[in-house]
């Protein structure tokens, strides 16, 4: 749950439905949250370690950051990288330059995050 004054960041694509839909969420809840875009803005490697910790506490890993389903990721040929054993410290400094590679909507609440929307987890977040 969020305490009060905690801050909510989101950060988002806005030709993105999924972020959209994110967005809706947090509005009808009359959440307030900081709005970011992913792409001219990318998250920070402090917030992208951040958000590898908030993963690996719930069994993932770095690789659930990457928008697998973006032309950016085809076009860079990320899982063939993966595959071939890119290291987290090297997804990190690619993340942290390339926004479309990162999935989203990306969900920074202070003391925990998300990547991607699920209503059901972003409830228990909030």
């Amino acid at each position: 749950m969020l305490e009060k004054g905690m801050t909510i960041t989101i950060y988002e694509y806005n030709g993105c439905s999924t972020c959209k839909n994110a967005i809706r969420f947090l509005e009808a809840g009359k959440i307030e949250f900081k709005r970011v875009p992913i792409v001219e803005s990318p998250p920070s490697l402090a917030e992208l370690q951040k958000m590898i910790g908030y993963l690996k506490a719930r069994g993932s890993d770095f690789k659930k950051l990457f928008n697998t389903s973006g032309v950016l990721y085809r076009e860079m040929g990320i899982s063939e990288k993966l595959k071939a054993g890119m290291t987290e410290t090297e997804a990190l400094k690619l993340l942290s330059t390339h926004g479309k590679l990162i999935k989203r909507p990306f969900l920074l609440t202070g003391k925990s995050g998300t990547v991607g929307f699920n209503e059901a987890e972003w409830k228990g977040l909030l």
